[in-house]
C-alpha cells in the first residue's frame, strides 16, 4: 500500500495513500482497533453539524464566504455519497468523549474540500471545527441521532397499535378463559385481552411522545466545557435553527449547556421508556405463543402464521419463531440498558466520558425494537387467529365459572361446589345441581360466560 504524510499537533504520521482523513483519524485507527465503528447516524449527525457551522460562522462574520461555501459544497457531496461513509473507520471505544470521531469528519470534509478547490485551504480545527469543540458537537450528534431514531420507534408502535386495534374489534366477542398465575380464571373476551397488550404499548409510546422533548435540547455552543469559550455571540441559538432547518425537527438550545455536556438525562431516560417497552413486548410476545402452544398438547386458543418450517427433524412443526426473535432483541435492550445506566453516571466534573458507547448502545435497541417490532407486526400478528372452538370447550370447562354464583349462594358454597367438581371429575354444572344449593333454570340464569366478560359495558 502507498501512504503520504501527515502531521497534527504530535508530529508526522503515514496514511494510506487514497484515504480522505488525515493524522489524527489515522492514529486513532491504530490506537483504537476494536469493537463496532462509530453508528452512521452519528456520523451523519457531525457532518451536518459541521455544514451548519459554517453557515453561522459566515452569517456572524468568522468565517469568509468562499470557505464556508466550500465547507458546505464538501459537506453535500459526502453526505449524497453512501460510498463515502467507508473513510469514517473509526471505533465506538475510543476517547470518552468521541473525539477523534469528530476530528474525522473535520479531516475528511477538509480533505473533499481540498479535491473541490485546491487552491483554498480548508483547515479541518481553524475552519470545520470554528467556534466547536468535541465535547459540544458530539453530544449535539447524540441527540439529534437519538431523535431521529426514537421517531422510528414511534412510527413502528403506531403501526402495531392499528393492528391490534383491528384484532380488539374483531375478537371482542370472543369469549375465552382468562387466567391467572397460571391458573384458570374467569371469563373475558379475547378482544379484552388485546385491548389490554394495546394499552400497555400505549403506554410506552405516549411516553416515548411526552419525553421526546429531551432529545431536542442541543448543548452546541457550550464548546469545552459549557462555558462557550470562544463561541461568538449568538451563535448557539443560529446553530439550533440551522440544524432545525436541515433535519426539519423543532430543536432547541439545552436550557444549561454544563448539564449538556456532563449529563445524558434525556438519552438514559427515553432508554428506560425503550427497557419498559421491552418488558411489556416480551410479556405480549410470551403469552400469545403459550396460548398458540400446541397444535394438540398445549392451550391451542391462537392460531399464528406458519412462516417457515420449525425443525429439521419434525416434519409439520410449525414455531413461534417471530416471538422468539423479539424476546431475543429484548433481552439485548434490557443490556443495554443497564450500559447506558452506568455510563451516564460518568459524568465526571464536567463531562461525561462514556459517550460513544452510550450512543452506541441506545441506536442499536432502538434500530432492535424498530425493526423486531415491525416484523412482529407484519409476519405474526397481521395473521393472527383464535382456535374459537377450543377457548369454548376451555370456557365451559372451566370451575371459575363458579364466581358468578357467590352473590347468590355465598363464597363458601360456591367454593365447595367447585371443589366437589374437581375431586369427583364433574362439570360445574353437575356439581353445582348435586349440591342442591341451586336449581338448573338459577344455573342457566347466572352461569353466562359472556355476560361474566362486561364486554357490553367496556367496548
Amino acid at each position: 500500500m502507498e501512504y503520504r504524510e501527515e502531521h497534527d499537533s504530535l508530529g508526522i504520521i503515514k496514511v494510506p495513500k487514497m484515504a480522505l482523513w488525515g493524522a489524527q483519524t489515522e492514529r486513532s485507527r491504530h490506537n483504537f482497533a476494536v469493537g463496532p465503528v462509530m453508528p452512521e447516524l452519528v456520523v451523519r449527525a457531525l457532518i451536518n453539524i459541521k455544514k451548519a457551522a459554517a453557515r453561522v460562522n459566515k452569517q456572524l462574520g468568522q468565517l469568509d464566504e468562499r470557505r464556508a461555501l466550500l465547507i458546505e459544497q464538501a459537506c453535500d457531496q459526502i453526505l449524497a455519497m453512501p460510498e463515502m461513509m467507508s473513510s469514517f473507520p473509526l471505533k465506538v471505544y475510543q476517547t470518552g468523549s468521541g473525539t477523534q470521531s469528530n476530528m474525522n469528519v473535520n479531516e475528511v470534509i477538509s480533505h473533499v474540500a481540498h479535491e473541490l478547490d485546491p487552491h483554498l485551504l480548508i483547515h479541518p480545527n481553524d475552519h470545520v471545527n470554528m467556534a466547536q469543540s468535541s465535547n459540544d458537537t458530539f453530544p449535539t450528534a447524540m441527540q439529534i441521532a437519538a431523535f431521529q431514531e426514537t421517531k422510528r420507534v414511534l412510527t413502528v408502535l403506531e403501526k402495531v397499535d392499528q393492528t391490534l386495534k383491528g384484532k380488539q374489534e374483531e375478537f371482542w366477542q370472543v369469549v375465552k378463559i382468562g387466567r391467572t398465575h397460571l391458573q384458570d380464571a374467569v371469563p373475558m373476551t379475547f378482544g379484552q385481552e388485546i385491548s389490554g397488550w394495546r394499552a400497555a404499548l400505549n403506554h410506552s409510546r405516549q411516553a416515548l411522545q411526552a419525553n421526546l422533548i429531551l432529545l431536542a435540547e442541543l448543548p452546541i455552543g457550550g464548546t469545552a466545557i459549557g462555558t462557550g469559550l470562544n463561541v461568538p455571540e449568538g451563535f448557539d441559538q443560529a446553530m439550533v435553527a440551522e440544524l432545525g432547518k436541515i433535519y426539519r425537527l423543532n430543536l432547541v438550545c439545552a436550557p444549561n449547556k454544563f448539564q449538556g455536556l456532563a449529563n445524558h438525562t434525556g438519552i438514559n431516560i427515553i432508554h428506560g421508556i425503550f427497557k419498559s417497552l421491552a418488558s411489556d413486548l416480551v410479556k405480549i410476545g410470551n403469552d400469545i405463543r403459550f396460548l398458540a402452544s400446541g397444535p394438540r398438547a398445549g392451550y391451542e386458543e391462537l392460531v399464528i402464521p406458519a412462516n417457515e418450517p420449525g425443525s429439521s427433524i419434525m416434519p409439520g412443526k410449525v414455531n413461534p419463531t417471530q416471538i422468539e426473535a423479539l424476546t431475543m432483541a429484548a433481552a439485548t435492550v434490557m443490556g443495554n440498558d443497564t450500559t447506558i445506566t452506568f455510563a451516564a453516571s460518568q459524568g465526571n466534573f464536567e463531562m461525561n466520558v462514556y459517550k460513544p458507547v452510550i450512543i452506541q448502545a441506545f441506536l442499536a435497541s432502538a434500530d432492535l425494537l424498530a425493526g423486531v417490532t415491525a416484523s412482529f407486526e407484519e409476519h405474526c400478528l397481521r395473521g393472527l387467529t383464535v382456535n374459537q372452538q377450543r377457548m369454548h370447550e376451555l370456557v365451559d370447562n372451566s370451575l371459575m365459572l363458579v364466581t358468578a354464583l357467590s352473590p347468590h349462594i355465598g363464597y363458601e358454597k360456591s367454593a365447595e361446589i367447585a371443589l366437589t367438581a374437581q375431586r369427583q371429575q364433574l362439570t360445574l354444572r353437575q356439581a353445582a345441581l348435586q349440591s342442591g344449593y341451586l336449581t338448573a333454570d338459577e344455573y342457566d340464569q347466572w352461569i353466562k360466560p359472556l355476560a361474566m366478560t362486561n364486554s357490553q359495558s367496556t367496548d
